[in-house]
């Protein structure tokens, strides 16, 4: 058993994702071209936005929006605590100045009345400016970005969505990627959407932002790449990879989406009343970049996993630490008592096999194991 089989996937796709390959190697355009700029236009129209960029990845994403608002020294952002470290790296990389704050027990995702109280007490304290708040779509789900936005509006912030794990996830309709001032995610292989290396892309509504970053993402570049008109950095999506995800985006939106909520499903029928499942609030729609459960405390949860594992069954913990707590941000203080829910999160939290080619046999296995296990714990 896989925790995301993209070996299943290619194997449906094979002969589509072998032939967009050939095709690029066939004409030798390795960088830019037709597959990039119709990647490009078709992930906009899918979210809903006038421009989507592509570039390296989604770390690479997250800096170049912060680049091109110029974000670094005296500014604060804030990101929730409980996230994968990129969310928080790409503030420090640019100069300014990460404030982390606690989130939702249930939903995983930012708590917006925490978020409210760290921004007031940012101002009151006065060492630094609010600038950014960046909401992380954990888990395929999108963050409360209605409240958010409120927030945002109030203070004059800036909104920078992390959907790296978010894509095809929705609130009312409204898809993940489409929310705050830019968007941002990532095709990493494992997410919801992923290619056949790094990737990742931008998406924005703001005629002077995109074009900007197709300048800051190719070295600065005015009216052509040896015009260079500010310093930028070399980010861009690979041709191939390109090729890929147009062939993987049709897959996604055809079925790929509806299947991994149909696995959500099926887990809920049989772990509900068993261990603490994935709450996802009405009206919203998760993408499930993971299906993480909780348990009732660390010994259960790590017992847990060796039991999965010794039933070759593969589960991950995401995160095994806070954001705060990483040494690469020790040169800041915090207030143990403002992270009381990611401190515990950290503890309890273990995500499931979940992908669209998911079994239900394999899914009875998974459930099978994890009721044997807290039967006998």
């Amino acid at each position: 058993m896989e925790f995301r089989d993209l070996t299943a996937q290619y194997q449906k796709y094979k002969s589509e994702i072998n032939t967009a390959i050939q095709e690029v190697i066939s004409t030798a355009q390795f960088i830019g071209g037709k597959p990039v700029i119709e990647l490009e236009e078709q992930l906009a129209k899918y979210v809903g936005v006038k421009h989507c960029i592509t570039c390296a990845n989604g770390t690479e994403a997250l800096s170049l929006v912060l680049m091109a608002w110029g974000i670094g020294a005296g500014d604060a952002v804030f990101v929730p605590d409980f996230t994968f470290f990129a969310s928080g790296e790409v503030v420090s990389f640019r100069g300014a100045t990460p404030v982390f704050v606690d989130v939702d027990r249930d939903t995983f995702n930012i708590d917006v009345k925490k978020l409210e109280k760290a921004i007031v007490q940012t101002l009151e304290e006065g060492k630094l400016t609010p600038k950014v708040i960046i909401p992380v779509d954990l888990f395929g789900l999108p963050a409360n970005h209605i409240e958010i936005e409120k927030i945002a509006k109030k203070y004059n912030l800036l909104i920078l969505e992390d959907g790296a794990q978010g894509f095809g996830g929705s609130i009312n309709g409204k898809r993940a990627c489409s929310f705050g001032n830019a968007a941002t995610t990532s095709f990493f292989p494992a997410k919801p959407l992923g290619c056949y290396g790094d990737g990742g892309a931008i998406f924005t509504n703001d005629d002077e932002l995109a074009e900007l970053l197709n300048s800051l993402k190719i070295h600065g570049k005015g009216q052509d790449k040896y015009d260079n008109v500010r310093i930028g950095v070399n980010s861009r999506l690979d041709t191939i990879q390109a090729a890929v995800l147009q062939v993987k985006l049709k897959a996604f939106i055809e079925h790929e989406l509806e299947d991994v909520n149909r696995v959500y499903r099926l887990y809920n029928e049989r772990l509900s009343g068993i261990v603490e499942i994935p709450v996802i609030p009405e009206g919203y729609y998760s993408s499930f970049a993971q299906y993480t459960i909780k348990l009732k405390n660390k010994e259960q949860r790590d017992g847990l996993q060796v039991y999965l594992k010794e039933k070759g069954i593969p589960s991950m913990v995401y995160y095994i630490k806070p954001m705060h707590k990483q040494e690469a941000f020790s040169n800041l203080q915090f207030n143990e008592s403002d992270f009381e829910v990611t401190n515990e999160l950290c503890d309890i939290v273990l995500s499931l096999p979940m992908h669209p080619y998911l079994s239900e046999d394999e899914i009875n296995q998974v459930c099978k194991a994890v009721k044997a296990y807290l039967q006998r714990s």
